[in-house]
């Protein structure tokens, strides 16, 4: 059977925040000029920005991306939100499907300390599968520096990694080296998004699930579209990559984790996880 999901990512000019009417005429758009499309997903907290007013919160905007799903059947990953609840305020990307259903929910896991301050972390992996095509993980931003988050999705059989991001500083490069080895390790697709314009550098790349980067765009307005082909993620698992490295199995089989091993000792010399300060 074959299994292919078409996905455009949209690497938009993004003002600071209040840009709910704008995102929603470019997924229109992006609708109309690629009908074949079966979802659209746009970079971290594309609608507000950095502010947390309500205005911009998730619940105040979940009815209308979930009606916006629905009417052009698609998926929908609209970016995320700062949801405030009852523990306080977290990073949060709903999943909603072409049926204007919420089917999951990611919690961004690090929030980007201590530059994003008051911010709690979540504490679950975002998993989600659509029948009869395939297994999707996602996770957000600074996530993709702590490679357990990956591993932990492509263990739960995550084929594809989506990323919605908002970086506007100058260690985009390095994120993208991340992206590719987030790949390869994984053995599987990742499909990152930034944001452009004033929230962010653009620079959205996505990767094949053997390392190969597929598309890589560059700081303007832009799409990254992708035909997913979930029956390649598979072989790939199941062969190894260029039929050599199987890391999936190897872990699979002999599953470590080295928490028993930190040398707290060593850790504290490090100092507090705060702004660097002038060396002079």
């Amino acid at each position: 059977m074959v299994r292919n999901f078409s996905i455009a990512g949209l690497q938009l000019n993004l003002d600071y925040s209040n840009n709910r009417e704008l995102i929603t005429t470019k997924i229109k758009n992006v609708v109309k000029r690629y009908p074949w499309i079966n979802m659209v997903v746009v970079s971290e907290l594309a609608v507000g920005g950095s502010s947390r007013s309500e205005e911009f919160s998730l619940e105040n905007n979940i009815e209308h991306f979930s009606n916006l799903a629905l009417e052009n059947d698609i998926w929908l990953i609209p970016g995320s939100f700062y949801d405030h609840n009852e523990t306080g305020v977290t990073n949060v990307a709903p999943v909603i499907s072409n049926k204007g259903n919420i089917e999951t929910s990611c919690t961004k896991i690090y929030p980007f300390a201590p530059y994003e301050n008051g911010i709690q972390g979540g504490k679950e992996t975002c998993i989600f599968e659509i029948p009869d095509i395939g297994i999707f993980g996602m996770h957000i931003c600074y996530d993709l520096w702590f490679p357990e988050t990956s591993r932990a999705l492509a263990m739960q059989g995550a084929q594809i990694i989506i990323h919605p991001s908002l970086t506007d500083t100058c260690d985009r490069d390095e994120e993208k080296i991340m992206a590719r080895a987030t790949a390869i390790q994984q053995q599987c697709y990742y499909f990152d998004v930034n944001a452009g314009g004033n929230q962010g550098c653009g620079k959205s790349i996505v990767i094949g699930p053997e390392g190969q980067v597929l598309t890589e765009l560059g700081s303007s307005e832009e799409v990254a579209l992708l035909e997913v082909d979930f029956d390649s993620v598979d072989r790939v698992r199941q062969r190894g990559i260029k039929g050599l490295g199987q890391p999936l199995k190897s872990f699979r089989d002999d599953p470590k984790y080295f928490e028993s091993t930190l040398n707290e000792k060593y850790l504290e010399t490090l100092g507090k996880l705060e702004i660097p300060k002038k060396l002079n």
